[in-house]
C-alpha cells in the first residue's frame, strides 16, 4: 500500500512540475525555450522606452535584433498576424517603408481588423504622406473603442507627433 502511495506522489509531483516548467504550448517552443516572438517583443517593448529617452541608437539595436527574431518566428510558423504586424513595425522603424507596408499588408490579408496592424499602416500612410489612406485605417479602427484608434486619430489630425 505504501509502495503505491509513493507512486502516486511521484506521478503528482513529475506532472506538476512539468507543467509548472511551461512544457506545453503558448509562447514556449517546449521546456523553458522563449519563442522567437517573445524574445522579439520583449526587445520591442525596451526599443520603444530607449525611444521615449531618445536613445535612438539602441532603440535601433534594438528593434534590429527583434527584426532577425521575428523573421525566424515567421519562417517557422508563416501566417501570423501579430508576427507581421511587428514585422511590419520594426522595418518600418529601421526605415524600410515599403518592405514595412509589405509585411502589414500580409497581415492584414489574414486578420483585416487587427487593431495593431491597421493602427501602424496608418501611421506609416501619415509618415508617407497619403492620409487619405491613413484615413481609412482610422476608418477600421472606429467602432473598436481601443487606444489603437486614438493614437491613429491624434497623429492624423497632428496634435500628436509620429517618431516614424
Amino acid at each position: 500500500m505504501k509502495k503505491i502511495i509513493y507512486i502516486l506522489i511521484f506521478a503528482f509531483a513529475l506532472t506538476t512540475n512539468t507543467f509548472s516548467a511551461g512544457g506545453s504550448g503558448g509562447d514556449n517552443d517546449g521546456g523553458n525555450k522563449i519563442s522567437n516572438y517573445t524574445k522579439a517583443h520583449n526587445l520591442i517593448k525596451s526599443a520603444k522606452k530607449y525611444e521615449k529617452k531618445g536613445k535612438t541608437e539602441k532603440a535601433q539595436k534594438r528593434y534590429a535584433k527583434a527584426q532577425k527574431l521575428l523573421l525566424k518566428s515567421n519562417k517557422k510558423e508563416p501566417l501570423q498576424a501579430d508576427t507581421l504586424n511587428y514585422l511590419g513595425f520594426t522595418t518600418r522603424k529601421l526605415g524600410d517603408y515599403e518592405k514595412g507596408e509589405e509585411f502589414y499588408l500580409q497581415g492584414l490579408q489574414i486578420e483585416p481588423s487587427h487593431k495593431g496592424i491597421n493602427e501602424y499602416l496608418g501611421e506609416l500612410y501619415v509618415v508617407t504622406g497619403r492620409m487619405d489612406m491613413a484615413k481609412e485605417r482610422l476608418e477600421v479602427l472606429k467602432t473598436c473603442n481601443c487606444g489603437e484608434y486614438d493614437e491613429l486619430k491624434e497623429i492624423i489630425e497632428g496634435t500628436k507627433k509620429s517618431k516614424y
